[in-house]
């Protein structure tokens, strides 16, 4: 992708109206808009990041036998009192009427639509297990949307839903799935914890969160450093400073970001929607199940909220928008067309590269190599690729056709071959 012709460019100064580091960043980077208090639009960059977190998220749910699905944003009202939850949402669910003067709401989360789907196909023990998810935009009617993307009133992200025969499958796979977690979030640059946590308005049931520790977050957990203890601050007993109830090690407190949350909720759905199968015996079951969601553009704010410097964003390199940035450094001729040489290597190699071809601004200025480095910086792509004249031995009269390679998260610099490039992209 050529930056000339790219939708979305950084901004100097950031919005006066954000607070958070993400918001600010991904704002300032070209990443997001902002439409509305806690309604973003994602520009072709932040939608880059987006769908390589999908990604990863398809490919770790697709491996303990999640089927990807999509179901509707608009839900009928009876659908929602079948479960009683109709009014238990009231003010967190958006809530309307069609020209017809039906009511509808939109997708808050799925639990009641997949019951509904899944009675048409599950019959008999024969049917299940079954785990259908999905990735889809969700509304909440967020009275303070704050944080960002971290809190919004609009937001992308998976819910998996677990139908097993007993007991003992839901339990099964929700350990399964929560070893899937811990590999999404690893694969997406994130150290998590496991903490328990109230089931809000889903369940009353205690549920596992996935939290990142950060300042930024607007949870707060206690947690022990070894990996055997951590509790929501909405349930915990423990204070810090407090022994660790299985180890000898000393509880901690801090903020933290949710970035997934997985729930059991057993048959009360089953029972109250009827949803049945047949066991072996002919005998009438319910279905148990459970609910398993990733905050996919929290997952990237929360990214940000732990990898920046005083100068950007630092993307992992498994989510970032493109692999390098490639800037070609001065007017001349030899330079400019010795930049497009390798730009267009990269690409037929199949490398990810941003390249920065500007020459001038619309103003008439030329883009100074200060500007260069410093959007580089603010995008945060782990590879920054340099075409200049002292690459190319202009300045030492020496010819050459060589790269100047530097990591997003390190000052060293090194000069390379477009063949040790390509190499080490790949």
């Amino acid at each position: 992708m050529r930056y000339s012709q790219l939708f979305g460019k950084t901004i100097r100064q950031a919005p006066k109206d954000e607070i958070s580091a993400n918001a600010k960043l991904l704002t300032r980077g070209g990443f997001v808009q902002k439409l509305a208090a806690g309604i973003y639009t994602l520009l072709p960059l932040g939608l880059r990041v987006v769908e390589k977190i999908s990604q990863i998220v398809r490919e770790e749910m697709n491996a303990i036998g999640g089927q990807e699905i999509l179901m509707p944003s608009l839900h009928p009202k009876e659908i929602w009192q079948q479960s009683g939850r109709w009014e238990i949402l009231k003010g967190a669910m958006y809530q309307l009427k069609d020209s017809s003067k039906r009511d509808f709401g939109l997708g808050f989360t799925h639990e009641e639509i997949i019951v509904d789907l899944a009675k048409t196909f599950v019959k008999s023990w024969r049917d299940l297990p079954l785990y259908p998810y999905q990735i889809q935009e969700k509304f909440r009617d967020e009275p303070r949307p704050r944080s960002g993307l971290i809190r919004g009133r609009s937001f992308i992200m998976k819910d998996l839903y677990s139908l097993n025969a007993d007991q003992k499958g839901l339990d099964d796979f929700y350990e399964k799935c929560a070893q899937a977690y811990a590999k999404i979030f690893e694969r997406c640059g994130l150290k998590t914890i496991r903490t328990k946590a109230s089931g809000g308005v889903f369940t009353k049931e205690l549920t596992d969160e996935f939290q990142v520790l950060s300042d930024a977050g607007e949870d707060e957990i206690f947690y022990c450093p070894s990996g055997h203890f951590a509790e929501n601050r909405e349930i915990t007993k423990k204070k810090e400073g407090d022994k660790c109830p299985l180890c000898d090690q000393k509880i901690k407190r801090s903020k933290a970001i949710e970035v997934g949350n997985i729930f059991k909720f057993g048959t009360v759905y089953a029972e109250k929607m009827n949803m049945y199968y047949t066991d072996e015996k002919g005998n009438k079951k319910p279905v148990y199940l459970g609910s398993y969601g990733v905050g996919i553009t929290r997952t990237m704010a929360a990214v940000c909220e732990v990898s920046h410097d005083d100068t950007g964003i630092i993307w992992p390199k498994s989510i970032a928008p493109y692999q390098a940035q490639l800037i070609g450094i001065s007017n001349q001729e030899i330079v400019i067309s010795q930049a497009e040489e390798v730009y267009q290597e990269l690409t037929k190699a199949g490398v990810e590269v941003l390249f920065d071809d500007r020459t001038d601004l619309p103003a008439g200025r030329q883009v100074s190599a200060g500007e260069k480095f410093a959007d580089c910086d603010l995008i945060g792509i782990p590879v920054r690729l340099v075409v200049s004249e002292k690459t190319l031995g202009l300045r030492s009269g020496r010819a050459g056709d060589k790269i100047e390679w530097k990591e997003r998260k390190s000052d060293k610099t090194e000069i390379l071959g477009l063949e040790q490039v390509v190499k080490k992209l790949r």
